[in-house]
């Protein structure tokens, strides 16, 4: 667990290492019509460097050697992960709600052993929902596939 800790620290140190970076290049000082466009991303890559360095700091001085993750857990990331990762790349192809529709039906049905009704209301509504309001509502044109073009989308 140690390791595991010490190396997301570092990796977030470098992800917010370059959000302080790239927020320089913006500005963060004070213009005269308020704050500068890199103001609040250079504040929160402080923040969370100083919050990354809590933790490794609390990671180094731990003496226990338990491991990350053992053989029955990695089973339920991987349970959540090849899912997850098959709707990303039918997103491509069948766009964001048919692949959302998709992996949550499934996903309730496999994992959560969801009654065919919940699975199939859900399934659907949910990405039904999220298209009213992401089309119509806040008029955000999301990724989408054959079926919504079918349909005039």
């Amino acid at each position: 667990m140690r390791t595991a800790d010490l190396i997301t620290a570092a990796v977030l140190i470098v992800g917010a290492g370059l959000a302080i970076f790239d927020s320089m290049r913006l500005g963060i000082g004070w213009g005269t019509d308020g704050p500068k466009s890199g103001f609040f991303p250079f504040w929160l890559g402080v923040f969370m460097v100083a919050a990354c360095l809590l933790i490794a700091l609390q990671a180094a001085r731990r003496s226990t050697r338990t491991p990350f993750v053992r053989r029955e857990q990695l089973a339920s990331v991987l349970k959540v992960l090849w899912p997850a990762t098959v709707a990303v790349v039918l997103m491509s192809w069948v766009g964001l709600y048919v692949a959302s529709a998709l992996y949550m039906g499934f996903y309730m049905r496999w994992v959560g052993r969801h009654r065919w009704t919940t699975v199939v209301a859900l399934g659907l509504g949910v990405p039904i929902a999220t298209f009213l309001i992401f089309e119509k509502w806040f008029l955000v044109p999301m990724p989408k596939g054959p079926i919504e073009t079918w349909l005039g989308y």
